[in-house]
């Protein structure tokens, strides 16, 4: 368990704490361990705090991962300071000529916009195409899901009248599928949207499985092995004070907002959230990752992973579509 991030991000002493290996140098060796070279394109306004809620969970898993973090091109950031950018974040320039072997992208302040009007629509959709030559495999969350389908299926997203809001029950739909391997029939996760996909928008012919839902939340994993991607809607990511802290924020600001639902005991904001959620992020993105090295074709002893279903075994093989020696594209102009 084991993690390389850039010379003095924040994160490393958080993690260190935590009782992580975090190297600082590129390559940097940590124990004895499978190395998966994982690009995070981070569009949250909470640089920091996402940086190491995902670094906890890609760092934690039975691999070596090399975290590199960069943004879109003419992304201007309004609630992080530039330097901590130009600091601890690799150009476009620099990454579009590298191959990872995953890609994570977070979600954005932005999904009330429609989807052309967001001011570097026309970069991330480049950088979605690159991904299909440069990467083995990708995993977007939230806004970055539903703005994946729309670029690679046409999926719309739609207003919800109030805000989803809260840490909702969700149902496994496929329990065979290796990225639930371990979830129990029932899980809670963090929800915080103001729009959604709806499941009569996905195209039935695509090889697009939808893997887990919530009668209240609605669609949240899905599975897309063709263009060799995963879409979360919500945030498993999240820490434990996360929504209590977008609560208190729209509060402040008068914006309309009700108290997240199923989080605080009794509903009561006064009370201290607990949290139903951390162990079921820990397993979705050690499954993503084991998915990740398997797609890489790096073949060590066999990963195990026992569960109730019995014991599963990893085995190499390469992803359709993904060319180690592939070349990059660059991107249009925003």
């Amino acid at each position: 368990m084991s993690i390389t991030l850039p010379a003095g991000l924040p994160a490393a002493s958080v993690l260190r704490r935590e009782g992580l290996f975090v190297s600082e140098a590129p390559g940097g060796q940590g124990p004895s361990l499978p190395h998966l070279r994982i690009a995070l394109l981070n569009l949250m306004p909470t640089k920091a705090a996402t940086e190491t809620q995902i670094a906890r969970l890609i760092g934690s898993a039975p691999f070596h991962v090399d975290l590199t973090l960069f943004t879109p091109p003419s992304y201007a950031p309004k609630t992080t300071p530039i330097a901590h950018l130009e600091t601890y974040y690799t150009p476009w320039s620099e990454i579009a000529p590298r191959r990872f072997d995953g890609l994570i992208i977070t979600g954005a302040p932005v999904e009330t916009l429609p989807f052309e009007e967001v001011y570097y629509w026309r970069e991330l959709t480049g950088i979605f195409d690159w991904a299909q030559r440069n990467v083995g495999r990708s995993l977007h969350i939230c806004w970055a899901a539903q703005a994946a389908l729309r670029h690679a299926y046409g999926v719309p997203k739609h207003q919800v009248p109030a805000k989803i809001f809260g840490v909702f029950p969700h149902q496994v739909l496929h329990p065979k599928a290796s990225l639930l391997s371990g979830f129990s029939d029932e899980f809670h996760v963090p929800v915080s949207r103001h729009t959604e996909v709806r499941r009569a928008d996905l195209p039935t012919d695509r090889g697009l499985e939808l893997l887990a839902d919530s009668r209240e939340a609605g669609l949240c994993l899905i599975e897309d092995r063709v263009r060799r991607a995963t879409y979360m809607f919500n945030h498993l990511e999240y820490d434990t004070d996360t929504l209590a802290g977008e609560y208190r924020r729209d509060q402040e600001a008068g914006r309309p907002i009700t108290v997240p639902k199923y989080y605080f005991p009794q509903d009561n904001p006064a009370h201290p959230p607990v949290n139903r959620w951390r162990s079921y992020a820990h397993i979705l993105f050690w499954n993503w990752l084991s998915e990740v090295h398997r797609s890489a074709g790096q073949a060590p002893s066999p990963l195990r992973r026992r569960n109730d279903r019995g014991v599963q075994s990893s085995t190499a093989r390469r992803p359709a579509g993904f060319t180690p020696s592939a070349t990059s594209a660059g991107l249009g102009t925003a």
